[in-house]
């Protein structure tokens, strides 16, 4: 254990904070999401613009994130508290935890969905589709089963809380040194195998070989509200993270590596998806449904597909659960950190209450399918809320706060602790990286925002 001044848990070292931190962003968002948005908005000119996004906004965005976190020590509620007296302020920070919670709820329905698809796998259910609308079907069905859904929930909440359970150190950190490493081993093992297929240059052509006229508006906020969603901002989760850093670690550096990670996670399993999409003939564009109609088709085509789809599912849980950690950790640290709670006390409690809470959205794909609000499910309004909402207002007051509420005077001297060296040889980035948190991405943000809401 490692603790800072005021006796708070501390990573054991910077490999550790860029893994967990990594794992937090690596997700279903890159494996699942990513994957199907560049198939939808013209492969290759959609990658361009994400990575443009993601090196525009998403990397000051997150430094200024983890920055508050570090300097406080604290959740996002009591890091808040820490640098600001303002009670509005305050109810920023309870946004990233309210965020984290909710999106925990449902996003473990659907990380269930891929420890139940390493059990399809491993039963050779995968195999028997050679059709599209057939895997289909079988995905329709298997979600028509409350107990399968319900279950699977269930079991990715316990399995989430059992890392959250043991701390910083022994838990979150020494889970992410194993699943981060494994995740990437299995991806690259994915991505060998797609590119050995006959046709796989057609996927690579389609992912790297820019269409620069299939850049349109549409495209442009696809992307960008996937850089910003893709690495976890907005949630409380990042802060958090961020306040078990040591101040003597390079805070910009970690950063940048986070966004690399997150990014190179995407692109390969980018890559590893679309090889074998177009070398065995498949639509590349059939929405967030690729990877439970496509790939099913995909593995009986290739050699060795039955354990080829059992190293994918098990590659899309390790992302998915790296992920549950960081959004259980962010309640964990408020209800330690503000009401004095142990850490055991917390997991236990808010991994049952996102439990419960995510009982709804599992029943929305069959029992209460039919009960809606307005024309969303119990799912479709949890996911509504936190990501099209919460997360992008989130972010906006970071920016917000430390490109101009804060005093800048202070973040310099926080933000240049770790990384003197750096500042002192390219001193522009301060000024480069408050004018993009001063009128780049709040503008940014707000345009992500309203066109999430269909306003734009």
């Amino acid at each position: 254990m490692i603790p800072n001044n005021s006796g708070r848990e501390q990573w054991g070292s910077r490999v550790g904070f860029i893994l967990a931190a990594a794992g937090s962003a690596v997700g279903l968002g890159n494996i699942w999401r990513f994957p199907y948005l560049a198939g939808e908005n013209g492969g290759a000119a959609f990658i361009f613009v994400y990575i443009f996004c993601v090196l525009l906004i998403g990397i000051p965005v997150l430094i200024a994130e983890v920055l508050i976190g570090r300097s406080a020590h604290k959740n996002p509620v009591g890091s808040f508290k820490s640098l600001h007296p303002s009670p509005f302020w305050h109810s920023v920070g309870g946004i990233g935890v309210i965020a984290g919670f909710v999106i925990l709820s449902f996003y473990t329905v659907v990380a269930g969905w891929t420890l139940g698809y390493i059990y399809e796998a491993i039963n050779g259910n995968l195999l028997q589709y050679s059709l599209p609308d057939i895997a289909q079907s079988h995905f329709s069905e298997l979600l028509a089963n409350a107990y399968w859904n319900v279950g699977l929930l269930t079991a990715f909440i316990l399995l989430t809380m059992g890392i959250v359970y043991f701390g910083v150190q022994k838990g979150i950190e020494r889970g992410s040194k194993i699943m981060m490493p494994m995740l990437f081993i299995l991806l690259l093992i994915l991505m060998i195998r797609g590119l050995t297929l006959e046709g796989a240059s057609k996927g690579l052509e389609y992912l790297f070989n820019p269409d620069w006229s299939k850049i349109t508006t549409g495209v442009v906020l696809a992307a960008m509200g996937q850089a910003f969603f893709s690495m976890s901002l907005g949630m409380g989760a990042m802060l958090t993270y961020g306040s078990y850093m040591s101040k003597k670690d390079n805070l910009p550096a970690a950063s940048i590596w986070i966004a690399a990670l997150d990014a190179l996670i995407a692109i390969i399993a980018g890559i590893s998806i679309f090889t074998v999409v177009f070398a065995t003939g498949q639509n590349p564009d059939v929405g967030p449904s690729l990877i439970f109609r496509t790939l099913p088709v995909v593995f009986t085509k290739i050699p060795g597909g039955f354990y080829f789809s059992i190293l994918f599912f098990i590659a899309l849980t390790l992302a998915a659960l790296t992920s549950t950690v960081s959004l259980l950790e962010v309640v964990t640290a408020y209800f330690v950190d503000e009401k004095g709670w142990s850490r055991r006390k917390a997991v236990v409690v808010f991994g049952f209450a996102a439990l419960l809470l995510g009982v709804p959205s599992a029943l929305s794909f069959n029992l209460l399918a039919d009960f809606k609000f307005g024309e969303f499910t119990f799912f479709d309004l949890s996911e509504f809320l936190s990501s099209n909402l919460l997360l992008p207002i989130g972010g906006f007051f970071i920016s917000i706060f430390v490109g101009w509420v804060w005093g800048f005077d202070k973040v310099r001297n926080e933000i240049r602790q770790g990384a003197e060296s750096l500042f002192d040889k390219h001193p522009w980035l301060l000024n480069y990286w408050k004018f993009i948190l001063r009128f780049v991405a709040p503008v940014l943000i707000i345009v992500i925002l309203l066109s999430s809401i269909g306003i734009i």
